[in-house]
């Protein structure tokens, strides 16, 4: 008898299986490739963005260098030079104080907001756009619009005027702590709308039995919110505290234009991301005691996310 074989098959025993050197490594290692060949773009903006200056920083804080000096490596002095600055003590007492009071703010007033606007009404619709405004508009915009409206001629210190709450203009811009709780104010009033909407995100996953229930048993609307909602949300909520602790230590742009970028009267309301910016830019640029106080920060934010993703799991496995 007789045995032809086909085209493109193998006399070798395994009933034809094909061979290691054929196509079907060749398409594998096709497969293999592909989706990189789709990330490339993005590794590369990574790569060129974040982590080629990532390195630089972590370099230059290590040296003397400024602006016009490439300089030496200096070992740790820029970071005894740092603990021994009175304006990184004020910047991150100030940019600390940001966080665990707006980080609150951003936890529980969106989800209270996202709850009294979940409906389906036309009133919904329109109560969620008009609170999202905010986030869409430029931060130099929203802090020039608050600075004319708590200047001591503004509209906040006219309405207290008429209302005769006050018998002298509130200082809002020139009093160090009026300031720092004023751009908090104006942080939160941005933020409002974009947490929200993850908000509503996470409330249409919440089953809907679980309201019903909770209203066959007489629950009331504060009940309800705290046994239904606050625990379908935890995750959410978790997630908003991480990501709203990172943008509050960062602030820059509420201070920085309250403040007409002088970081308040003396300075008294620097924070982290303020004094990094005056530190590295301009000719007198210290860029090695700038890289210094940038790798802080981000030691800083490391360890809160770390503590936070901590949390996070622990609720997870209870």
């Amino acid at each position: 008898m007789t045995i032809e074989a086909r085209p493109g098959t193998s006399l070798k025993r395994g009933g034809g299986r094909p061979s290691r050197r054929g196509g079907t490594v060749l398409a594998t290692h096709r497969w293999f490739l592909t989706p990189w060949l789709f990330l490339l773009p993005g590794l590369t903006v990574i790569v060129l963005m974040v982590m080629v200056p990532f390195a630089n920083t972590l370099g230059l804080a290590f040296t003397d260098s400024t602006l016009l000096r490439q300089g030496q490596y200096v070992g740790w002095e820029n970071f005894h030079r740092m603990f021994a600055d009175e304006r990184f003590t004020t910047a991150l007492l100030n940019s600390t104080l940001y966080t665990v009071c707006v980080v609150p703010c951003m936890v529980v007033l969106p989800l209270i907001l996202a709850t009294l606007v979940s409906g389906a009404g036309r009133l919904s619709g329109f109560f969620r756009t008009t609170m999202y405004l905010p986030v869409v508009m430029s931060p130099v915009v929203v802090g020039l619009i608050w600075t004319n409206m708590l200047d001591k001629r503004g509209l906040v210190n006219a309405l207290f005027d008429t209302l005769h709450l006050v018998t002298e203009p509130v200082p809002f811009l020139s009093d160090r702590w009026l300031l720092l709780f004023s751009a908090m104010f104006v942080t939160v009033w941005t933020g409002l709308g974009y947490y929200m909407v993850i908000y509503l995100a996470a409330l249409a996953n919440i089953d809907q039995s679980l309201y019903d229930a909770a209203a066959m048993d007489g629950a009331g609307v504060v009940r309800t919110f705290l046994n239904v909602t606050v625990p379908g949300v935890r995750s959410t909520m978790t997630l908003i505290a991480v990501l709203s602790s990172v943008a509050a230590f960062r602030v820059f742009g509420e201070i920085y234009v309250l403040t007409g970028g002088t970081g308040g009267v003396g300075g008294g309301d620097l924070t982290m991301t303020m004094l990094i910016q005056r530190e590295g830019t301009g000719l007198q640029a210290r860029t090695g005691y700038a890289g210094a106080i940038s790798l802080f920060m981000f030691v800083v934010l490391g360890a809160l996310l770390l503590v936070q993703l901590a949390v996070q799991r622990r609720q997870r496995s209870s």
